[in-house]
């Protein structure tokens, strides 16, 4: 069994203040935000700052490129499984290479591999 008898207890905060000393915020008057005139409203807004283009985060590994930044393609369906690192790194290499996406050499792969099945 455990020995619960050295664990801290809850009433780590003392004892609460009295009814006098207590906050009176609750029993204060709510303040609502003052509304914006009509006019003063329809000025465009001008940035606070100067706007600089957007920065991309650095990556991970400079040497494995982020796959999102490839183009869009119309496929839908997730594909997701488990490689080992070597032929990770391979498919990557080819596809680089080739200038291919990865589903691509795996589309090309399964093309190759099925005709060969059906010629023997």
């Amino acid at each position: 069994m455990a020995d619960v008898s050295k664990l801290k207890g809850r009433s780590t905060l003392g004892t609460p203040p009295s009814l006098d000393e207590a906050s009176t915020n609750l029993t204060a008057p709510e303040i609502a935000p003052v509304a914006v005139p009509a006019e003063r409203a329809a000025r465009p807004i001008r940035p606070a700052r100067e706007s600089k283009p957007a920065q991309t985060p650095p990556a991970r590994d400079p040497a494995r490129p982020d796959g999102r930044t490839t183009r869009r393609t119309n496929r839908t369906v997730q594909f997701a499984t488990r490689v080992t690192p070597e032929f990770d790194r391979r498919v990557r290499e080819v596809a680089a290479r080739e200038g291919l996406l990865l589903v691509e050499v795996l589309e090309l792969a399964l093309d190759l591999y099925e005709s060969q099945k059906s010629s023997r």
